[in-house]
């Protein structure tokens, strides 16, 4: 079987790392490449880069900070932001990222996914998906396990800014049959509230295909992160404030969770010396 992941997310504007919540209220979380030998260094299996105004201010992922932060560390390393053609998810990985995100982009140019897993390999391409609860009609009953009445979740795009109307489990369908070897799936209802994952949506796309889902959005507690990984049935759990807040540390996770019984790779193979 195939171990779990735990993967600290570094959201990057200007240069530096920041997080909010719902996608809105952005406030700093410290200097990416900083933060990126911690999280190594402390045993993380994977980092997660994101250029978050990239697709919004219609520019480039930052090149030169992807290269010093890939420089920095020794674990697996994905890059997304901005990512809107084959040259530039070549210009990502020369600069040392090892798999690259796309978003925006996916939904506007669906064969970039095709044409990047058919040039790099599926490993290579990870689609990130931002979801939102779809509200029901007023009176609706239905429950979401976010709490919200749900008939089901949007796609959106730009940083959250856009509803592009798709839905979210036929989407990670439509892209994995395009090539993608992996599903980055963020709740945006759960982002940054530390209230948990949205164990339903995550269930839902995890079931719906063949390649690993990473969960995100809403990370608070130890439990949160094992409730993605065993209801949730996520291959992956994306962390960011709980991480940057120093509310817990990857190392603290990574051993409660072995201790649970929680397949991950163990620490000592992970933490650098």
């Amino acid at each position: 079987m195939v171990a779990k992941r735990i993967i600290p997310c570094l959201d990057v504007a200007d240069g530096r790392v920041v997080k909010g919540v719902n996608f809105v209220g952005l406030r700093d979380a410290g200097d990416p490449v900083e933060l990126a030998c911690r999280y190594s260094a402390s045993g993380a299996d994977e980092l997660v880069f994101l250029d978050i105004a990239a697709s919004h201010l219609g520019r480039s992922t930052l090149v030169e900070l992807v290269r010093r932060t890939a420089e920095a560390v020794t674990i697996p390393f994905t890059v997304g932001g901005g990512i809107r053609s084959v040259e530039g998810i070549t210009e990502l990985l020369r600069a040392g990222a090892d798999k690259i995100s796309l978003n925006s982009s996916a939904v506007a140019d669906p064969q970039l996914v095709s044409e990047g897993a058919r040039r790099f390999g599926c490993q290579c391409i990870v689609v990130a998906i931002d979801a939102r609860a779809r509200r029901a009609p007023s009176g609706g009953t239905s429950e979401s396990v976010a709490g919200i009445a749900s008939g089901g979740w949007d796609v959106f795009v730009k940083g959250g800014r856009e509803n592009t109307g798709l839905d979210a489990v036929a989407w990670a369908k439509q892209v994995v049959a395009l090539g993608a070897g992996e599903i980055l799936l963020t709740s945006m209802d759960g982002d940054g509230t530390q209230a948990g994952y949205d164990l339903a949506l995550t269930r839902a796309v995890a079931e719906a295909v063949a390649v690993p889902v990473i969960a995100s959005g809403g990370a608070g507690s130890i439990a949160h992160i094992g409730a993605a990984l065993g209801e949730g049935r996520a291959s992956a759990a994306l962390l960011a404030s709980l991480l940057h807040d120093g509310v817990l540390t990857v190392e603290q996770i990574k051993t409660e969770l072995l201790a649970q019984g929680v397949n991950l790779r163990p620490l000592e193979r992970s933490v650098a010396a």
